[in-house]
């Protein structure tokens, strides 16, 4: 069996969705890349997170294709692969898609989510963007991997550095968030669709209200992000 290992990780970042209440159902999946082969696994199609487990990961190459695994892998590889394609050389090796809430909220809005506070600074580096809705033409002639060209392609125009800001809202369909592992690209869902809710609230109690200084913005990603970063402990050595 090949990937033996990320399978397992992968099975378990898969796991983590419905226990940190991101997905109902099968709404959502999680994806890693292995740089030495150039493939990655991800979720089968459509499986009840109950009926999962590492040997029906499927493996995938980066046009989509499955290389190895006996189901369909998920109907999003290839917005998966097109990110993996465009940003595996950034440090990217993980990607998760969901449709928690409180994130497809903003995203059905077509809203960037703004940096109204430290919790959100310390992860994301500036609003968190909403590309735009994809057109009919695109959405006919290839949904899936139309939706990566329009996440990258969106990141590009807006001059965004995807490692800086690992999440993006979609237009009318939800949030998408990677990282440097599947694990990670969860962590990342989790705290988007808490920034949603806190977002969200924070607009209610106070409509006018705009984002955190952009120096109190810098402090916080910054001390956890940047060259002199400074939160948490130091690595054992």
């Amino acid at each position: 069996m090949m990937l033996k290992e990320l399978r397992e990780k992968v099975y378990e970042a898969n796991m983590d969705l419905p226990k940190h209440g991101l997905v109902v159902f099968t709404w959502g999946n999680a994806s890693e890349f292995d740089p030495e082969t150039g493939l990655f696994v991800i979720k089968p199609s459509g499986v009840d997170y109950d009926k999962l487990s590492p040997e029906n990961m499927v493996v995938c190459d980066l046009e989509g294709k499955r290389v190895e695994g006996e189901m369909n892998p998920s109907s999003d590889t290839l917005t998966h692969a097109w990110i993996y394609k465009n940003w595996a050389d950034k440090g990217i090796r993980g990607c998760v898609h969901t449709h928690s809430a409180a994130a497809v909220a903003w995203a059905q809005a077509g809203r960037d989510l703004p940096a109204y506070g430290t919790t959100h600074a310390d992860y994301f580096y500036g609003p968190v963007p909403c590309m735009r809705g994809l057109t009919e033409e695109e959405i006919e002639e290839a949904y899936e991997l139309n939706t990566g060209k329009v996440i990258v392609a969106g990141f590009e125009e807006r001059g965004i550095d995807p490692v800086a800001v690992p999440a993006v809202l979609v237009r009318n369909h939800g949030p998408f968030t990677w990282g440097k592992d599947a694990a990670q690209a969860v962590y990342h869902a989790v705290v988007l669709d808490e920034c949603c809710k806190m977002a969200r609230d924070t607009e209610i109690l106070s409509p006018h209200c705009g984002p955190a200084p952009q120096y109190l913005q810098d402090k916080h990603y910054l001390r956890k992000h940047g060259p002199n970063a400074y939160y948490g402990q130091a690595a054992a050595h």
